[in-house]
């Protein structure tokens, strides 16, 4: 059995790199949305199998999974890659930038899927000198309802799993470094939309009008007192409009209009406190307005909960081989990371991907956001000093 004091790590990733860069191009050029990553898993099981990893395909729709078996280890560690791309346009001259209109890889899925498979290459070569079993995870359709995670875990990819990791390609802080926090890690993001009914006229005699314009604009305004009023304010919640939609002319009050945004919350009882005011506040001022407001709301992805205990192993393992970062801090985007961490204990790293005289600055969903070559080195070390240092 080997530890990290035992191997040169360093090496190890240096050895698989040139592969994780063009494998890292070649998806970032030919991006897949949702569950439609056929070509892409095609690509990572080619490239698992040639390394010798007992691989299958097609779980959770068009998922991949490789195992390295470590005989007579009664331990698994999994490590999880997301492998779908977004449905926007990319704004970049990359030489190896989307080759497909309305897809692009802008939320480093590629890179994700790139340092793992990286990593499961350079593991691999040491098998018979991992303390425990290894299970590599890569995932589609991690960007949109209901997320490609339930579907993995039905197909049984945390069969025989004792705790799993995720890492994700962090903008906030500097490249170089990996986060790690106890807790609640990424929020519950959900989504609503209201729809707003009035009596619509001529824009000269309102008051023969119910106006679904001013009701709307109250119950934006009115709505933005629940977290403020209704919310503990030691505990995070964010409410926001993004749109409002209605009418399609300058002298006509509209029979209908349509909000629509989004609700955010580290803790279950929260969200739920939020969602039942915005239903209850909407519906009041609507009357109020001699109108009638129909709620709907999205629920989202469970609360991303970093384990603890799986916290301090990736503290323990990691830092041996790369700085953690002191900027780590919870996150009100949404994973569905989360739900294998209502399985198993988990722990979803972050990794740095900053670096501000090169350009690379842009958040995540940004059009111009992208992938530092300098932190997939960074990633690939991390996983294998994780996978030395399990036991």
């Amino acid at each position: 059995m080997a530890t990290i004091k035992d191997l040169d790590v360093q090496k190890l990733t240096d050895s698989v790199m040139e592969q994780v860069i063009t494998l890292q191009r070649n998806i970032h050029a030919h991006p897949e949305i949702g569950f439609d990553t056929v070509r892409t898993a095609a690509l990572i099981a080619d490239q698992l199998r040639e390394a010798g990893i007992e691989t299958r395909e097609q779980i959770g729709k068009t998922g991949v999974v490789g195992d390295i078996v470590v005989p007579g280890s009664t331990r698994c560690i999994a490590f999880r890659a997301d492998m779908d791309a977004l449905p926007m346009d990319e704004d970049s001259q990359l030489p190896h930038r989307s080759t497909i209109p309305g897809a692009a890889h802008m939320c480093g899925h590629d890179a994700h899927s790139a340092m793992l498979v990286g990593a499961a290459r350079a593991l691999s070569g040491i098998r018979d000198r991992l303390p425990c079993s290894v299970r590599f995870i890569f995932q589609p359709n991690e960007e949109a309802l209901p997320g490609g995670a339930p579907a993995m875990i039905a197909d049984g990819c945390l069969e025989g799993v004792d705790r799993i990791f995720g890492m994700h390609v962090w903008p906030l802080f500097d490249t170089g470094k990996i986060g790690i926090i106890d807790g609640p890690t990424m929020a519950q993001p959900d989504t609503f939309r209201i729809l707003v009914k009035g009596v619509g006229g001529h824009a000269a005699a309102p008051h023969a009008c119910a106006d679904p314009v001013v009701c709307g604009s109250q119950i934006v305004n009115s709505a933005q007192q629940i977290v403020s009023r209704n919310i503990d304010p030691i505990r995070s919640s964010v409410l926001t409009f993004t749109q409002f939609h209605g009418g399609s002319a300058d002298n006509v009050i509209p029979e209908t209009i349509e909000l629509r945004g989004t609700i955010r919350s580290f803790e279950k009882e929260v969200g739920e406190t939020a969602r039942r005011r915005l239903v209850e506040v909407a519906e009041a001022v609507a009357t109020a307005h001699q109108c009638s407001a129909q709620v709907e709301i999205t629920e989202g992805y469970p609360v991303t909960f970093n384990d603890p205990e799986a916290c301090e192993e990736v503290r323990r393992s990691v830092s041996a081989e790369v700085p953690l970062s002191d900027e780590g801090e919870p996150c009100l985007g949404g994973e569905d990371f989360a739900y294998y961490g209502e399985k198993i204990p988990a722990a979803f790293m972050f990794l740095g991907n900053r670096d501000a005289q090169k350009g690379i600055v842009y958040f995540c969903h940004h059009p111009r956001f992208q992938v530092d070559d300098e932190a997939m080195p960074v990633g690939v070390r991390s996983w294998i000093a994780l996978a030395l240092g399990a036991g």
